[in-house]
């Protein structure tokens, strides 16, 4: 299981359910890695009870799974749960049927597939069936606005670009946790540019800058050689 857990607004839970541990762990790197917590489930025998229990904001669903095929387990969530379910396909046989939304499904997506198209998905879904978070910050701290994509910070907005935002985003609400260069350059554009490196040094430079010009004793992203960043600060609070 790899949940994240911070103070403050808890993040958005998506459920796993994929028997290749390899393409299960990447999902959790990216999902997590764009803020949301993440649980992970092998094979289709403790979904129902899983989702039961500790209902998720979303499931990814793969369909082919030892003890369960994901149509089945899509069918019997629909029974007690309105909860959306996007289906991970290899069978492109399969497809006219989730399309015609038989099954319940709320989207799917074929293998193989871009964990950053798996993302943007989440994401849209997600957007269109949860609704947002009523808490409200605390002036003091760190406030990330999604929707008007703005930041403030001990109540002064922060003056980003698109690329500052994401990265700013990315890092805050994992404080402590270590993104590597890639995984922040998969978080910083959406029109798959080809970046290098030096691309997230020059943003987190300009970020550095910025926060610490509201609060120049406090240290916010630190370095860590050869692998990346993280964040030192409180926790974002995201609204």
């Amino acid at each position: 299981m790899n949940d994240s857990v911070l103070s403050g607004p808890a993040p958005l839970k998506i459920l796993i359910v994929e028997d290749e541990p390899k393409l299960a762990q990447l999902l959790i790197d990216y999902l997590e890695a764009a803020g949301y917590a993440t649980q992970w489930l092998p094979d289709g025998h403790d979904v129902i009870a899983q989702v039961k229990s500790h209902p998720p904001a979303l499931i990814l669903l793969d369909l082919m799974l030892p003890g369960s095929s994901g149509l089945s387990i899509c069918r019997d969530i629909r029974q007690f749960s309105d909860v959306p379910i996007m289906m991970v396909t290899a069978k492109t046989e399969e497809i006219d049927r989730l399309l015609g939304l038989e099954i319940g499904a709320d989207d799917y997506i074929c293998k193989p597939y871009s964990p950053r198209e798996v993302v943007a998905r989440v994401k849209v879904i997600l957007r269109r069936c949860v609704r947002p978070d009523e808490h409200v910050a605390k002036e003091t701290g760190l406030h990330i606005d999604e929707a008007r994509f703005q930041a403030t910070f001990q109540g002064h907005e922060l003056e980003l670009t698109p690329a500052e935002f994401r990265l700013l985003k990315t890092l805050s609400v994992k404080p402590g946790y270590v993104f590597t260069r890639e995984i922040l350059l998969n978080n910083l554009y959406d029109d798959y540019r080809v970046v290098t490196d030096r691309t997230i040094d020059s943003h987190i430079k300009n970020l550095r800058r910025k926060l610490e010009s509201l609060d120049g004793e406090k240290a916010f992203i630190r370095a860590v050689y050869g692998v990346g960043y993280r964040w030192e600060a409180e926790p974002c609070h995201l609204v």
